[in-house]
């Protein structure tokens, strides 16, 4: 991985999100290698993936090019075979026989930590203490919901002794599983009260409205109406995890009716407010998700999105993101946001629908280049040709554009 990294860099990546490092349990293993989410201990560096010295060393390489590492950790449970679970019994979800188990019985590979017992968060802080003292700079953090927060003010507290900066991020896990497990007596935790910990949480509170808009199985409207909602329900510093893709979910490049549609609903998503997520292999527009079992090579071939997302990792940094205020201004017969600064604004037309023709626009007459393509454009009486995916431009707007009806707040 170590000689990938200025590849990697070179696609506008701040920071690499590592998936578990650790062990995997042999009991109840599924597939031929286990999910790397069912641990058998939490101190350790998988051999397969090399050693603690050789994990150094890439955190020191990474750091060496501008770029920050990140490392997923798994709380809520570990293998059934793990250290904890053959030390430490007592300190599990435990069945009426006494046997650790598990509330999600999908869930065959892992066995449930009980997370009442001090001790166990003072095991698992020392954890936290150990990868971060070898220059880790955050944790993404597995089915975080299913968590108490007590836990989780004590890791940031401990993190954040030896690196102030650490960043959480947190796998918060779909509302109709928050309600489920509410009404069967099991805990959960909903985004907001994530936020009082955790710096960026996941977009799973819309991403199935979302998914079912790329589909072309719910009005794009719908789903920018919930966009708004956030920015009314979570803190006004929020920061959510924007993405296409993930290693939970099916490919972009499966999931939407055509290629051009789903490079649109790519540069949509890295035009949003929040953090953006480039999964392995969706610079390769990797048609599949790999599986999490066995050995499944992703099919890099030529890169071929590459220039692509580097131009969105560039303009995901532009002034009018950072210091502008995020409008979405129409989803028909293309969405149309714009990011309002004062100055020079950052404009944007997605072809999500997968229209031809003319759209009319609210941004000025004249002639644009598209930062995505490099070729210019015109707008002459409000119109403009819809782009094949999308485009994207610098204008100046003299005013905040008009306010899109809502629908749904």
């Amino acid at each position: 991985m170590i000689e990938d990294l200025p590849r990697i860099k070179a696609l506008g990546v701040d920071y690499i999100w590592l998936m578990p490092i650790h062990p995997i349990g042999k009991v109840n293993r599924k597939g031929t290698l286990g999910s790397s989410y069912a641990i058998a201990d939490y101190m350790a560096v998988n051999p397969e993936y090399g050693t603690e010295e050789d994990f150094k060393r890439l955190i020191a390489a990474a750091h060496g090019l501008g770029l920050k590492i990140m490392i997923d950790v798994v709380y809520n449970h570990t293998s059934p075979d793990s250290i904890l679970a053959r030390q430490h019994k007592e300190w599990f979800r435990l069945d009426k026989n006494g046997n650790p188990t598990t509330s999600v019985p999908e869930w065959s590979d892992i066995v449930e930590l009980d997370h009442s017992h001090t001790e166990l968060h003072d095991y698992l802080v020392k954890a936290i203490q150990k990868w971060t003292s070898f220059g880790l700079d955050g944790f993404r953090c597995d089915v975080a919901s299913l968590v108490p927060l007590e836990f989780w003010y004590k890791a940031d507290a401990a993190a954040k002794a030896i690196n102030p900066d650490m960043i959480w991020l947190a796998e918060s896990v779909h509302p109709d599983w928050v309600v489920e497990r509410r009404r069967n007596g099991l805990f959960a935790l909903s985004d907001s009260e994530l936020y009082r910990v955790f710096d960026i949480t996941y977009d799973y509170d819309i991403f199935r409205p979302w998914e079912r808009a790329v589909q072309g199985k719910l009005d794009t409207r719908y789903y920018l109406d919930l966009l708004y909602l956030q920015n009314a329900i979570y803190p006004a510093d929020f920061v959510k995890l924007r993405y296409v893709e993930n290693h939970d979910t099916d490919r972009v490049m499966d999931v939407a009716p055509s290629r051009e549609q789903a490079l649109a609903w790519t540069a949509l998503q890295a035009f949003n407010k929040g953090a953006w997520l480039i999964y392995a292999g969706e610079e390769s527009a990797s048609p599949r998700k790999p599986s999490h079992f066995e050995k499944d090579v992703i099919p890099w071939g030529n890169y071929e999105l590459t220039d692509f997302i580097q131009r969105l990792a560039v303009l995901k940094k532009d002034s009018a993101q950072k210091e502008g205020e995020l409008y979405w201004l129409s989803s028909e017969p293309a969405v149309q946001a714009v990011w309002f600064a004062k100055g020079i604004s950052l404009a944007a037309v997605f072809n999500t629908a997968g229209k031809k023709g003319e759209i009319l626009t609210a941004f000025p007459d004249g002639t644009y280049q598209d930062l995505l393509t490099g070729e210019d454009f015109s707008i002459v009486d409000h119109r403009m040709q819809i782009p094949v995916t999308a485009c994207i431009f610098h204008c100046r707007l003299k005013n905040s554009p008009p306010s899109r009806e809502l629908l749904l707040v």
